[in-house]
């Protein structure tokens, strides 16, 4: 049974790299570069980890004044997206091969989905059968969706395509956290048709702004020859 519970919880993570990977159809990132991005997002769980500890100290201080749910689900989005942010700045922003907008939601997706399946697996071997489909179809695909908006940004950040965004990159982290922690609130407040409703609205509004920075980073692409009409330029400088 452990095994058949490891299996449902990695597949998820596994399907969306590979969903990724065949978006990026003009210059595909090194396949030992995408190994390693997925690895360092499992990895930043434990600095994540270390926050969200830190967090939960000094939250006990304003519990009184703050609501709880509210401040939890800041205290972990950020937590966990500020660790995704600096794996994606520090190992994989600077690097030559990162050479096209959509580079960002590559990484940005692939240390996700990295992150993503180690806490997955934590969840599964603790909850079981029932867990393991409720977070295939939630959990890690929100933090997917959280991966697209960081790396979009981030890219935007680095080719500074058709964008008024003054600090990109501190758009792309923001973003992610608020994303992130709106999702989380809604779990948090155990109000279950709230819950519902919240966390798959989250879910779809970062699925499909995703799908469209997708699109827009590929249409952007120094390998691109697509020619642009005045229209798209409208709905996709940024």
């Amino acid at each position: 049974m452990i095994f058949i519970l490891l299996a449902l919880a990695v597949a998820p993570g596994f399907a969306i790299a590979i969903f990724i990977y065949e978006k990026d159809k003009l210059d595909r990132e090194p396949l030992h570069l995408l190994v390693k991005s997925f690895f360092l997002g499992a990895v930043s769980i434990f600095p994540a980890s270390f926050l969200n500890g830190v967090f939960e100290g000094f939250g006990l201080q304003l519990t009184a004044a703050l609501d709880e749910s509210f401040y939890y689900a800041l205290a972990v989005g950020f937590s966990e997206e500020f660790s995704k942010f600096l794996i994606l700045i520090i190992f994989f922003y600077p690097r030559k091969e990162f050479n096209e907008p959509f580079d960002g939601i590559t990484y940005g997706v692939m240390i996700a989905m990295g992150f993503a399946t180690l806490e997955n697996m934590f969840y599964v071997v603790d909850g079981g059968l029932g867990v393991a489909l409720i977070r295939m179809f939630t959990a890690v695909p929100a933090h997917a969706t959280f991966g697209v908006i960081m790396g979009y940004f981030v890219g935007l950040a680095k080719f500074r395509h058709r964008t008024k965004i003054v600090f990109p990159k501190t758009a792309g982290v923001v973003g992610a956290i608020g994303m992130h922690a709106v999702y989380d609130f809604c779990l948090y407040m155990k109000n279950y048709p709230l819950l519902a409703i919240g966390a798959v609205l989250a879910l779809v509004s970062g699925i499909g702004f995703g799908l469209k920075a997708i699109r827009m980073h590929n249409l952007n692409s120094p390998f691109s020859h697509h020619e642009w009409h005045p229209e798209e330029r409208e709905v996709f400088k940024g």
